[in-house]
């Protein structure tokens, strides 16, 4: 897992984001805790599964989905399914060993 540190990306607030399977952290989180790599993990499989351009457009439109329901971003965020999985299972450090193809799905329902 390739990851570039800087100093702007992501916004403050935001350890990492994943873009094509490259992590981008904040500099002051050099090195990445295990979880947070293992939560980029969880996303970069996600990304394969979905063809790359699916996993933005999945993302976009739950996330605007979960706007809607939630009228909060940071709630919207939290409950986008695919952050939900990766969320769920980044203290698990075999998750991705036993991961069954598009899990994601199965956190589809709202809480």
């Amino acid at each position: 897992m390739k990851i570039i540190y800087n100093k702007r990306f992501p916004p403050k607030g935001y350890a990492a984001i994943n873009i094509c399977g490259v992590i981008f952290a904040r500099h002051e989180q050099k090195p990445l805790s295990d979880r947070t790599r293992r939560h980029e993990a969880i996303h970069t499989r996600q990304i394969i599964e979905l063809l790359v351009i699916g996993f933005y457009v999945w993302y976009g439109i739950e996330w605007l989905i979960r706007l809607a329901q939630y009228r909060n971003r940071k709630d919207a965020y939290r409950n986008i399914s695919l952050e939900r999985e990766a969320y769920g299972n980044d203290k698990k450090e075999s998750y991705l060993e036993s991961r069954r193809l598009f899990a994601f799905v199965g956190y589809l329902n709202a809480k």
